[in-house]
């Protein structure tokens, strides 16, 4: 499905519309080697997320949440457990697959924005789709339709220097949607903004859960933040509190 259709797309994929969940992580544990010590960073996770769902993690410095985040992604491998994204055990897949299963169905938004600053914002948000076998026109439309969709269609040609920071962090929520995923993964992404920047990106991402029926995963310590989401998930020392 484009882009576009996204944009067009109605409430009628809101959570619970789905079989089943979009995510379902059974046992979840992920142990780090450092050194001579072993450090468990979760411990036996256990997790469903729903299509359509905005589902906050949260927790202090340390607590797994970034972790969760990761291995949902397909950006590290758990060390044990079962971790399932649209019925498929994405821990069994080799690493080929694993990035092209990324590619796909995966759209990262970080705290750093992580724009080329040689690159135009119409640039930047065409990035992933120059991995794939799209031409130059249904390239142009699909880019053109993501800016659009977070209010920055004037400002495709636009270098990074040339925005605000809440600018910059559009145009990385429009790189994240233009190949269309499955979910959109948010790993602070109001941590190097203002408040009103930051309530712009996260109404773009309540919006896009709620609006458009896209699963939205993201990371905070700011209970502000987490109030735009639909749900919230509390990790401490690796192991889910509530």
């Amino acid at each position: 499905m484009p882009v576009q259709t996204v944009a067009e797309h109605t409430s009628s994929s809101a959570p619970g519309d789905a079989a089943g969940p979009i995510v379902s992580v059974r046992g979840l544990t992920k142990i780090y080697r450092q050194g001579d010590i072993n450090v468990t960073a979760l411990d036996n996770v256990t997790l469903d997320i729903q299509v359509g769902e905005f589902l906050v993690l949260m927790g202090p410095s340390g607590s797994g949440k970034s972790t969760l985040l990761h291995l949902i992604a397909g950006i590290d491998r758990p060390t044990s457990g079962e971790l399932r994204v649209q019925g498929i055990d994405i821990s069994r897949l080799s690493e080929s697959q694993l990035a092209d299963w990324r590619n796909q169905n995966v759209g990262f938004v970080f705290q750093s924005f992580n724009l080329v600053p040689v690159l135009t914002a119409f640039e930047n948000v065409e990035l992933p789709l120059l991995l794939t076998r799209l031409g130059r026109k249904e390239r142009r439309r699909l880019v053109t339709t993501a800016l659009d969709l977070v209010g920055l269609g004037d400002r495709q040609h636009h270098l990074p220097k040339q925005m605000s920071g809440g600018q910059e962090q559009r145009v990385a929520i429009a790189r994240a949607l233009v190949t269309d995923p499955s979910l959109v993964v948010a790993d602070e992404p109001t941590g190097n903004l203002d408040s009103h920047s930051a309530q712009e990106a996260l109404g773009i991402l309540q919006s896009l859960s709620r609006d458009h029926g896209k699963t939205v995963i993201m990371v905070t310590h700011d209970p502000k933040a987490a109030a735009f989401g639909s749900r919230q998930v509390h990790l401490e020392k690796g192991e889910l509190t509530a």
